[in-house]
């Protein structure tokens, strides 16, 4: 939120500081826009510097879901089902967030599950063999995977 004691930023200004924020990371337009919002622009005055953004290339949808996807994948090992959410909630383009998906390996995906499977099993103080696999199963559908696929790295383990 905006902090009250602060005077709104003119057009100029905000765009040289939203040139800066989407040349740190990749953002969503809706992130930037919630941004540029926060600088006090108007309505109008945002879209036009979203405009210039996309224009000047410091602002790209479709770049910016690849690198989340991939990003969460990676580095959060998180699945499909979750990132799909995240992206939703940044408004991001279903089209977008379907092509960016598909940039995930299928083996490199059935990998990562096996690997947070073994990881949080190696955790698991559970004797019982039944409750175990719950609680594993729980786990990766929290992560963001599909249950088919839990279940068919809990039978190959």
């Amino acid at each position: 939120m905006k902090r009250p004691d602060t005077a709104p930023l003119d057009k100029k200004s905000a765009l040289a500081k939203a040139e800066h924020y989407c040349a740190y990371q990749e953002r969503s337009q809706q992130e930037l826009r919630d941004k540029l919002y926060e600088y006090g622009l108007l309505s109008s005055e945002v879209e036009e510097v979203i405009a210039e953004l996309i224009e000047n290339n410091f602002l790209n949808e479709e770049r910016f879901a690849l690198a989340y996807t991939l990003g969460k994948f990676r580095i959060k090992g998180w699945g499909k089902l979750k990132i799909k959410m995240a992206l939703k909630q940044k408004r991001v383009p279903p089209k977008m967030i379907e092509k960016s998906l598909k940039q995930i390996d299928g083996e490199e995906y059935a990998r990562k599950l096996k690997e947070i499977l073994d990881k949080k099993d190696a955790q698991l103080k559970e004797n019982d063999d039944w409750k175990r696999k719950q609680k594993l199963i729980s786990y990766a559908l929290t992560k963001g995977y599909e249950r088919d696929l839990i279940l068919d790295a809990l039978t190959i383990s």
